[in-house]
């Protein structure tokens, strides 16, 4: 009986990790579309004063513009095959992992849907769309997007439960 209630709630818990992964994903597809249609390239709408503006900018590089200046005709396929990669082994942890705790599965349920989204628009475009710019003062952080925020939060739960879990 045990193994039966350990299979479900192991079919539940993927199903819910994929779920998460999804929602992860769509949700930055649809709000970069909705920025993409809405707001003229590079134009800049206040949404809190002196705290976050929308901007439709886009990196044709890494994370926080990380090679965005390079002239080389293989960034796009080095930054595409080094994404599949990594999503390759992030998704094969998943599915490996027996008995795989929620606070990890979470976390590498976010990572997941966050790197597939900006992999599809590295695909499609050539560059990833950013949008969301918080800036206090003259201080500016990057430009990123719902994705970018799905790999940190997650990146930021593995490593607590790394150094607090089992």
């Amino acid at each position: 009986m045990s193994e039966i209630l350990t299979v479900r709630i192991q079919h539940y818990t993927r199903a819910m990790l994929v779920a998460i992964a999804g929602v992860v994903f769509a949700g930055d597809q649809l709000t970069k579309a909705l920025v993409v249609r809405s707001i003229p390239r590079h134009a800049i709408v206040t949404v809190i004063p002196h705290f976050l503006n929308l901007t439709d900018t886009s990196n044709p590089g890494a994370a926080f513009g990380l090679f965005s200046q390079s002239t080389s005709p293989w960034r796009s396929a080095v930054l595409i095959a080094v994404s599949v990669a990594l999503l390759v082994v992030v998704i094969a942890v998943v599915l490996r992992s027996r008995g795989l705790q929620w606070e990890a599965g979470v976390a590498l349920s976010l990572i997941i849907g966050g790197a597939a989204s900006n992999l599809t628009d590295r695909i499609h475009n050539g560059k990833v769309t950013d949008f969301l710019d918080f800036h206090i003062g003259n201080f500016h952080w990057f430009t990123f997007n719902l994705a970018d925020s799905a790999i940190v939060v997650g990146a930021l739960i593995l490593v607590l439960y790394l150094m607090t879990g089992e």
